[in-house]
C-alpha cells in the first residue's frame, strides 16, 4: 500500500499540530518550513527519553522504526503459524487487519500527535496481514519466495540508503512532487481494483504473469524504492529544522508504510516472474 503521510503538505500540517514545543536548550534550529537547514542536534536515546520536550533526530526515528519493525515481525509471525495450520479465522482476520491499517493511516494524517499510540497499533496490525498472505504466497508460489521477498527488500533499502547518502539521488522538489504523485495514482487504482475485486471484476494484470503484468509490478516496485528516498528527506529535513520529538513515530509509521509495500510488490514481481 502506498504510503499516503511522507509528502510536505502532510509532514508541515502534522510537525505544527499540537506538539509540545521543544525547550531552547534541546534545539540547535528553530521549527520552521521544511526547507530550513541548521545543523543537526545531539542524538538522543529516541523515543524513550522525554520527547515531549526535545526535537526529533534521525537517531531517534531509526529506534522508533527499529520497534515498529520488531512488533510487525512478532504478529506476522503469529499470521504465519496461524495459516500453516490452516486456521480458518486467519484470512478474515488478515482482512480485517489490511483494513485497519488504512484506517490507522487516514486518522494519522489529521491526528498526527497520537503517532506514538497509533504506529504500534499499526505495525501490529500489517504485520498480521504480511504473515498471512506471506505463507499463502509461500505454499501457492513456491517454498523460499518469502526468503527471497524479504531479502530482495533489504536489498532495496540499503542501495537506496547508499544512494541517498551518497547524494547519487538527489530528493528536488520536482522529485517530491513526481513521486508521491504517481504513487498516490497508484494508490487510488489499487483501491478501486480492491472495491471491483468484490464484484470478481480484478484488472487481469495485477496478478498475471504476462509481460504487461509484470511490467506493472516492476513499475510499482520501482516507485516503491524511489518512495524510500522520499522517505530519508523528510526525515532528514525533519531534523535538520527541529520538528518535535514525536515526530519520530510519525515519521516511522511512514517509512514502514512505505517497507510494507515494497515488499508486497516484490512479492508479487517473484511470483509472477515463477510462473512464467
Amino acid at each position: 500500500m502506498a504510503n499516503p503521510l511522507m509528502n510536505d503538505k502532510a509532514m508541515n500540517e502534522a510537525a505544527r499540530s499540537g506538539w509540545a514545543a521543544p525547550e531552547p536548550s534541546t534545539r540547535s534550529t528553530p521549527i520552521g518550513p521544511m526547507g530550513s537547514m541548521g545543523s543537526m542536534g545531539p542524538i538522543t536515546d529516541g523515543p524513550i527519553s522525554t520527547w515531549q520536550s526535545q526535537t526529533m533526530t534521525v537517531g531517534g526515528t531509526a529506534t522508533a522504526t527499529g520497534v515498529l519493525l520488531v512488533l510487525l515481525l512478532a504478529t506476522a509471525t503469529v499470521g504465519w503459524m496461524m495459516t500453516s495450520t490452516g486456521d480458518t479465522k486467519a484470512y478474515p482476520l488478515a482482512l480485517g487487519a489490511m483494513l485497519l491499517g488504512f484506517v490507522l493511516a487516514i486518522v494519522l494524517r489529521f491526528k498526527p500527535t497520537l503517532a506514538r499510540v497509533i504506529a504500534p497499533i499499526y505495525a501490529l496490525a500489517e504485520g498480521f496481514f504480511l504473515g498471512v498472505i506471506s505463507k499463502s504466497y509461500e505454499v501457492g508460489a513456491y517454498p523460499g519466495i518469502v526468503l527471497q521477498a524479504v531479502g530482495a527488500t533489504l536489498a532495496v533499502f540499503a542501495v537506496m540508503l547508499f544512494l541517498y547518502k551518497s547524494r547519487i539521488i538527489k530528493v528536488t522538489d520536482r522529485f517530491r512532487r513526481i513521486v508521491i504523485g504517481a504513487t498516490m495514482g497508484l494508490a487510488v487504482f489499487y483501491m478501486i481494483s480492491f472495491v471491483f475485486s468484490l464484484a470478481g471484476a480484478t484488472p487481469p494484470f495485477i496478478h498475471s504473469a504476462t509481460p504487461m503484468g509484470i511490467g506493472f509490478s516492476l513499475l510499482a516496485a520501482g516507485l516503491a524504492a524511489m518512495m524510500l528516498a522520499v522517505d530519508f528527506d523528510m526525515i532528514e529535513r525533519g531534523s535538520q529544522a527541529g520538528w518535535p520529538k514525536g515526530m519520530e513515530w510519525y515519521c516511522a509509521f511512514g517509512l514502514l508504510a512505505t517497507l510494507v509495500w515494497l515488499y508486497l510488490e516484490i512479492l508479487r514481481l517473484l511470483a509472477k516472474l515463477n510462473r512464467r
